[in-house]
């Protein structure tokens, strides 16, 4: 009897250790979205200041924006490129980057036309030209009114 009481006594502990169900989910929500996205690093800035040019934004058919310039690679085994946008409401960011020449031929004066189209962005009004955290351009799209 005196070992029965024992284990009995151990038993209720033991479960007494335990959370139910619903308060672990319910503890782990709060833990969730207590935590804070920590900011996105820069990309990379392979460019200097005098190294891109010419920033334009214009509105293609489906009135998604078109934002395109220039960017200047000396290295004709890389190319200059424009990195996919983001978008958030109605502001858009792009950054311009190099990736690998798949051509045989590098940029006429080694400045190299670069556009990105920004799907879905019908409601975009403006968009930001960035290069690591310097800003290259602030570009106001043209839209009717």
């Amino acid at each position: 009897m005196h070992k029965s009481v024992i284990l009995f006594g151990a038993a209720a502990a033991l479960a007494g250790c335990g959370q139910p169900a619903e308060n672990s989910t319910s503890n782990n929500a709060v833990a969730n979205s207590s935590v804070v996205e920590a900011p996105k690093p820069a990309a990379y800035c392979f460019f200097k200041d005098s190294e891109t040019k010419d920033w334009k934004a214009k509105l293609d058919k489906g009135g998604n924006v078109v934002v395109s310039g220039k960017a200047y690679r000396q290295d004709s085994r890389y190319k200059a490129i424009l990195a996919p946008p983001t978008v958030s409401g109605t502001t858009a960011e792009v950054a311009p980057t190099i990736t690998q020449n798949d051509s045989t031929y590098g940029a006429p004066s080694d400045w190299w036309d670069v556009t990105e189209t920004i799907p879905n962005s019908q409601a975009v009004e403006s968009v930001t030209v960035k290069c690591g955290d310097e800003t290259l351009a602030r570009l106001t799209v043209p839209r009717k009114k």
